[in-house]
């Protein structure tokens, strides 16, 4: 299926909801930690067959600040889990170079170190993917997160009214370091972006299938972009305004 894709429409920014994974092992009788650790599995592969399509930016969304109410024991072996898969030589091989989004302050000390690591090897990294973690992420909190520190600044008279534009929130948010998704995939089944990217996902296609995400193979990632492919993007002109733009 990869080779029906037109290598010219090829999404610059893929988000991913990697839903499922508890499911999946509990469908196998597994613990719900297994989900998550075939899960980050399947993200470095589907990191992978990202970055030989061409996709610049793929963000993947892995713990969201509501999952720090889930059973300490779930919480704890995912934060360990993200530890250990953090392969600063494997992501030099593949020139991928890593960023996080999120409340990193919240985060435990080790999974802090690991990240910061990580990020700091990798920065350098040009021409390939950059693989974007969304750790104790959620669209709520960066949205106050930035609203308060506006208000700071316009508090101690750094920042007028008028100067708060769609520019000026881009800015803001943990996201300004790149462009808004052209594409967001939820796994799992369900019909609802949780959270996550509420700007950036303004005029984001999306694209929802039933796989969980540990099965979620790089078929399926052709078949989602595929998809993506079909769709006419308008961002508010007529379709007749969008051909005559493509001519």
């Amino acid at each position: 299926m990869e080779y029906q894709l037109d290598k010219n429409q090829i999404p610059e920014h893929i988000a991913v909801i990697m839903d499922g994974n508890g499911r999946w092992a509990k469908a196998k009788g597994l613990p719900r930690s297994a989900g998550h650790a075939e899960g980050g599995t399947n993200l470095r592969r589907i990191a992978e067959v990202c970055s030989k399509l061409g996709v610049k930016y793929l963000t993947a969304y892995t713990f969201s600040t509501e999952n720090w109410n889930r059973p300490i024991e779930e919480v704890d072996a995912i934060m360990k889990l993200v530890v250990e898969r953090m392969d600063v030589d494997d992501l030099m091989r593949n020139n991928v170079r890593l960023r996080m989004i999120g409340d990193m302050e919240r985060l435990p000390e080790s999974v802090q170190q690991a990240f910061g690591k990580c990020m700091s090897a990798t920065e350098h990294n040009e021409g390939g993917l950059t693989l974007v973690i969304a750790m104790s992420y959620s669209s709520r909190w960066e949205l106050t997160r930035a609203m308060r520190r506006t208000a700071q600044l316009a508090a101690e008279g750094k920042l007028k009214p008028e100067d708060v534009n769609e520019d000026y929130i881009n800015s803001q948010l943990e996201t300004n370091f790149m462009p808004d998704p052209d594409l967001l995939i939820r796994t799992g089944g369900e019909q609802r972006i949780s959270n996550y990217l509420l700007w950036q996902c303004a005029y984001s296609e999306f694209y929802f299938c039933d796989t969980y995400w540990p099965d979620f193979s790089s078929e399926d990632l052709y078949r989602a972009i595929a998809v993506y492919q079909q769709r006419q993007r308008r961002f508010g002109l007529t379709g007749e305004q969008v051909e005559c733009k493509n001519e």
